[in-house]
């Protein structure tokens, strides 16, 4: 099993904090979080290079569709899996998020349990 890199951007502590409880328990991932878009964005122009962001749709000031296109136009990024994370699940809604280049959509609430397999699932597809 790979061990993945896994930059996690969600305003919110709790799910922040759930979410690192659940990555925690694949001994094949590290993680980094993010409280902003603007945060993610800073420790990725410092040299971060996760395998995989865990992005939330939905923030203040630059929200998750934001953080990817600025993203896709930092050095190093242009192909860095994107997996969207929200609690707008409907089919319009996922069919956008993966236009905008996104693998995968992760519904909230997600799965503590089963995170890490999602991650791995959704980049599995992505690569296959």
């Amino acid at each position: 099993m790979t061990r993945l890199h896994v930059l996690h951007v969600d305003d919110e502590p709790d799910i922040r904090e759930v979410a690192a409880m659940s990555l925690d328990l694949d001994d094949g991932m590290s993680l980094t979080s993010a409280a902003s878009g603007a945060e993610a964005l800073a420790l990725l122009e410092g040299g971060l290079r996760p395998d995989v962001i865990l992005l939330d749709v939905m923030m203040p000031e630059l929200d998750g569709p934001g953080v990817l296109t600025r993203l896709r136009q930092l050095p190093g990024h242009g192909t860095t899996p994107v997996i969207f994370m929200t609690a707008r699940a409907q089919s319009s809604e996922l069919n956008r998020y993966i236009g905008l280049g996104a693998i995968g959509v992760i519904v909230k609430p997600f799965d503590p349990m089963s995170l890490a397999a999602s991650v791995r699932d959704t980049l599995a597809g992505a690569a296959g």
